[in-house]
């Protein structure tokens, strides 16, 4: 299956870099690639009801997603971004008190880095709506990465956490190239609800569960090691611990700011 999730990225990459839909960084290959038209992705996102009940939004930190992130702050609402590799855990960026100059740069990491605060496993606040990049996504709502199962693992943590449920919406914003007709899935993979490209929304109608927290056994080798985060919440998930907090935005314990 492996080598099959393969085949749909390079296929996908190359049709992108062929149509002329790439946009920097480059080279796209092997990153969640950047396209032309996700300012207008991100607008469409924005009609969403769902998207515009929600208070707390997470968002992946990849380029294409940096429209969706200046959306989130622009509009008012709190938002968790992870750090790239999670190598700092996730990242809390609270528009109120943002200079309104500053809200661009914050939708950046380097921004985020400077005006968000680190959370701890505690005090993060329950999410709304969550937004994760995909190198391909199909109708059904399957989708690929770019292969190093991050949107897997934060999704894993968030649930351990609490944060969220089955019922979270997740949305995707993509090119219109990077919608395929399938995509096979194996149960650590992560099913989206909207596909947004700059010319349409599409509901999945998502059927297949998600999974319920962190699948330790099927982390990539080293992940521990590798993430700090992972490395505090293993002894919890090991000991039956649990977390506390609840899930939802509106009914969570408000950050510490």
């Amino acid at each position: 299956m492996g080598s099959e999730k393969e085949k749909i990225r390079n296929r996908v990459w190359t049709l992108m870099e062929r149509e002329g839909v790439s946009r920097p960084p480059l080279p796209i290959r092997h990153r969640i690639p950047n396209f032309i038209g996700a300012e207008r992705a991100a607008e469409r996102l924005r009609d969403l009801r769902a998207f515009q009940a929600a208070r707390v939004v997470k968002v992946n930190p990849d380029s294409p997603q940096s429209p969706v992130r200046k959306l989130v702050l622009s509009a008012g609402k709190l938002l968790i971004m992870p750090t790239p590799r999670l190598r700092r855990g996730f990242l809390l960026i609270d528009p109120n008190g943002l200079p309104q100059e500053a809200v661009g740069m914050a939708a950046s990491i380097r921004g985020a880095l400077k005006f968000g605060r680190e959370l701890s496993l505690n005090e993060a606040p329950g999410i709304d709506f969550m937004v994760t990049g995909s190198v391909a996504v199909a109708p059904d709502g399957s989708r690929l990465g770019k292969g190093g199962g991050y949107s897997e693992i934060e999704y894993g943590i968030l649930r351990e956490l609490g944060l969220i449920d089955e019922d979270t919406p997740i949305a995707t914003t993509v090119h219109d190239v990077q919608v395929v007709s399938e995509i096979p899935m194996e149960d650590h993979d992560l099913a989206v609800d909207y596909i947004v490209t700059p010319t349409r929304l599409l509901e999945t109608g998502r059927s297949r569960r998600r999974p319920r927290g962190i699948l330790w056994d099927e982390l990539p080798k080293g992940a521990i090691e590798e993430i700090p985060i992972l490395a505090r919440l293993k002894p919890r998930c090991d000991g039956g611990a649990g977390f506390p907090s609840p899930r939802g935005g509106a009914g969570a314990p408000k950050p510490k700011t």
